[in-house]
């Protein structure tokens, strides 16, 4: 893959059967507001947004500013944003991580699922990654859930990792799932 870039850049909008991934733009921040701004949903994610300008500050800087491998996921059936989906890719590791927020008004309804096994395909099938994995805070059961049903596997505990919010240390947990696990074919080593 000599030009990641490029296949990202042609690649900034995927479709599955409900769901649009394509790019955030600042027409997404009402949206994104909506679960941003709520303590509950963003809890395991990332600070709480206080306004709409804080979340439009949020899109320019980190989905704007270098958007490739981020996706904004949309009901197809009336455009709303319901959340974001990225894919960070590390081609010199064949590998890459993917991490996902989505508004808690449509947990438990498949969408984090759907959205992100379209960018296991389109790691698997188009980039040719040898691994996608994905962490979460130990005590966030449904992303941890999610990871599961994409068929990854918990690799790590990790103790401590990191500072949260509150200056709390926090342990984080570690899933992934390889290239012939993803095709269905058996590991060898």
């Amino acid at each position: 893959m000599d030009n990641l870039n490029l296949f990202l850049a042609v690649n900034a909008v995927l479709e599955t059967e409900r769901l649009k991934l394509r790019p955030v733009t600042l027409a997404d921040a009402e949206d994104m507001y909506e679960y941003a701004s709520d303590d509950e949903n963003t809890y395991y994610v990332f600070n709480t947004h206080g306004s709409v300008d804080d979340t439009r500050y949020s899109i320019a800087n980190f989905f704007i500013a270098n958007p490739l491998g981020k996706y904004g996921i949309e009901l197809k059936d009336n455009q709303k944003l319901i959340g974001t989906i990225d894919l960070r890719v590390n081609m010199k590791r064949s590998c890459a991580e993917i991490g996902y927020v989505l508004n808690k008004k449509y947990f438990n309804k498949g969408y984090t699922t759907e959205a992100a096994q379209e960018l296991l395909k389109f790691a698997f099938e188009t980039l040719e990654l040898e691994k996608v994995f994905a962490t979460c805070n130990k005590e966030n059961k449904a992303s941890a859930a999610v990871m599961k049903k994409l068929g990854m596997t918990k690799e790590a505990d990790l103790r401590h990792h990191e500072r949260w919010k509150n200056g709390e240390w926090i342990d984080l947990l570690q899933y992934g799932i390889l290239r012939d696990e993803y095709f269905g074919k058996p590991i060898s080593s």
